[in-house]
């Protein structure tokens, strides 16, 4: 898994920290997405996905490797 954010989209909801903070925070003094870890490891990845879901702005991306272990969008 490999995580992408679109700082320019983020609306400051924080519902992504509230998912996994281990992996997101936000800045101080706007409340955007902070990536903390671009590629979490095996127990954080479900937290992940929720995160990506729950975003009102859509503003994480999640790539999923293949079987293979390559990323693929």
């Amino acid at each position: 898994m490999k995580i992408h954010i679109r700082q320019d989209l983020c609306v400051g909801a924080g519902l992504c920290v509230l998912s996994s903070a281990q992996v997101f925070d936000q800045r101080e003094e706007d409340g955007v997405v902070v990536l903390l870890q671009d590629n979490p490891p095996p127990e954080l990845q479900d937290a992940v996905r929720g995160a990506a879901r729950k975003c009102p702005s859509l503003a994480i991306v999640v790539e999923e490797d293949d079987p293979a272990g390559v990323a693929a969008a």
